[in-house]
C-alpha cells in the first residue's frame, strides 16, 4: 500500500483526489491536512479513514508517507511541493504548478535534486477524448496542424468574488491561470509540446471591479466578499507562435455576451477537430469529393481516476508521465509570457 497525505481539503480534494485514491486498492489515505482544522476533520468523518492535522509538516515528517496531493490555493503550491520533495515524498500538485513561472522553475529544480516524482494536475492529459485526438494527430489524420483556436468564455461567472480566486497575491491571476491553463495544456499535449517562440496578449480586469454592482449568473466559489480583493483578469486574448501551430486564445470568466463557448478547434490541412471541453469531439474532413463529419462514440473513464492511478503507478515503476513538471512547465512559461505581454503591451520573445 502507498500511504498518502491530502494537503488541502477543499473542493478539488473532495471532488477528485480523495475519491480517486479511495478507489485505488494500492492507496491508503493516512492524513487529511488543512489550515482550517474543521475541514480536515470533516474529511476524516466523511471518509472514515485517516487523521486530521493542520500543519502539513506533520504529514511530511511521517516516514510512512510516500505520496502527497497538494490541493491548496495557488500561492502555497510551490513551497509545499518543494518541502515535500525535499522530505522524500512524491508529489501530485494541482494546477497551475505555481502563481508565476519563477516559482514553477524552483519546483522543477527541487524535483531534479530530489529525484522524486513531481506531477502537475493537468488532468486532461488523462482524458480519453483528448488522448484519442492526440492519436489522430500523431497518425497524421489531420495533416499539418497550422492553427489552433481556444475558446473558454462564460457569461458573468466570476468565482468567489473578493476571495482567493480573485486575489492576485493568492491565485497569481484570474481566468487565464484558472481555466486557460487546462486549454493551453491540451493544445500543447495534443500537438506534441512544440517549442514556444513568441507570445502576445492582453488581459482585462473589467466586469468585477465594481464588486457591489456586479450582476452574475453563477458564482461557483462564492458567496461574494465585498470587502475582499478583485485584481485579476476576468478575460484574456492572446496569440502564441510555436514551432508547430499558431495558437489563438479567447477566454473569459465573465463577458457581456450571454453564451458559453468552451471548445478547442484543431485546424489541419487534411481535417479539423472541434473538442467540446470535458465532452466529445467532431472531426471534419472530405472523402471522395464530399464533405464529411463524424463524432466518434467510445467509452470514457473518469480522467481524475486515470490521473491518480497513473501517479501511483509511476511511483512504483519510475515511468515519467506526460504530466511531469519537465513537460508541463512550458505552460507556466506561456501563461507568464501572456501576463508579461499584457503588462508591457508588447510581444514577448522566448
Amino acid at each position: 500500500m502507498i500511504k498518502v497525505g491530502i494537503i488541502g481539503c477543499g473542493t478539488i480534494a473532495n471532488a477528485a483526489h480523495i475519491p480517486s485514491y479511495r478507489n485505488n486498492p494500492e492507496a491508503e489515505i493516512k492524513y487529511f491536512c488543512d489550515i482550517i482544522p474543521e475541514r480536515a476533520q470533516a474529511a476524516v468523518d466523511k471518509y472514515h479513514c485517516g487523521t486530521a492535522v493542520a500543519d502539513y509538516h506533520d504529514v511530511l515528517n511521517d516516514p510512512e508517507i510516500e505520496a502527497v496531493s497538494v490541493c491548496t490555493p495557488n500561492n502555497v503550491h510551490a513551497q509545499i511541493a518543494i518541502d515535500a520533495l525535499r522530505a522524500g515524498k512524491n508529489v501530485l500538485c494541482e494546477k497551475p504548478a505555481a502563481r508565476i513561472y519563477s516559482e514553477a522553475l524552483e519546483m522543477q529544480k527541487a524535483q531534479h535534486e530530489s529525484g522524486k516524482v513531481l506531477n502537475i494536475g493537468v488532468v486532461n492529459r488523462f482524458n480519453d477524448s483528448v488522448n484519442r485526438i492526440k492519436q489522430y494527430i500523431d497518425e497524421g489524420r489531420l495533416g499539418n496542424i497550422h492553427h489552433v483556436y481556444v475558446s473558454f468564455r462564460a457569461h458573468r461567472s466570476i468565482p468567489g468574488l473578493g476571495g482567493a480566486f480573485t486575489t492576485k497575491a493568492i491565485a497569481g491571476g484570474g481566468a487565464l491561470i484558472d481555466w486557460g491553463v487546462h486549454y493551453l495544456d491540451i493544445v500543447m499535449y495534443c500537438c506534441g509540446d512544440p517549442k514556444v517562440k513568441t507570445v502576445t496578449g492582453e488581459t482585462f480586469c473589467k466586469l468585477g471591479k465594481d464588486m457591489k454592482n456586479y450582476v452574475y449568473t453563477d458564482m461557483w466559489a462564492g458567496p461574494p466578499k465585498y470587502d475582499g480583493t478583485y485584481d485579476v483578469d476576468d478575460s484574456v486574448t492572446a496569440m502564441i507562435r510555436t514551432a508547430g501551430p499558431v495558437i489563438t486564445v479567447n477566454g473569459a470568466w465573465a463577458q457581456n455576451i450571454g453564451e458559453e463557448d468552451r471548445y478547442i478547434d484543431f485546424m489541419g490541412d487534411k481535417a479539423g477537430i472541434r473538442l467540446r471541453y470535458g465532452a466529445d469531439f467532431t472531426l471534419y474532413t472530405t472523402e471522395n469529393g464530399a464533405l464529411v463529419q463524424y463524432t466518434p462514440q467510445f467509452p470514457t473513464r473518469d480522467h481524475f481516476q486515470n490521473e491518480i492511478d497513473a501517479f501511483l503507478r509511476c511511483i512504483r515503476t519510475g515511468e515519467k508521465l506526460p504530466s511531469h513538471i519537465d513537460t508541463v512547465i512550458v505552460t507556466a512559461e506561456m501563461m507568464q509570457a501572456i501576463y508579461d505581454s499584457a503588462e508591457q503591451h508588447k510581444e514577448i520573445v522566448l
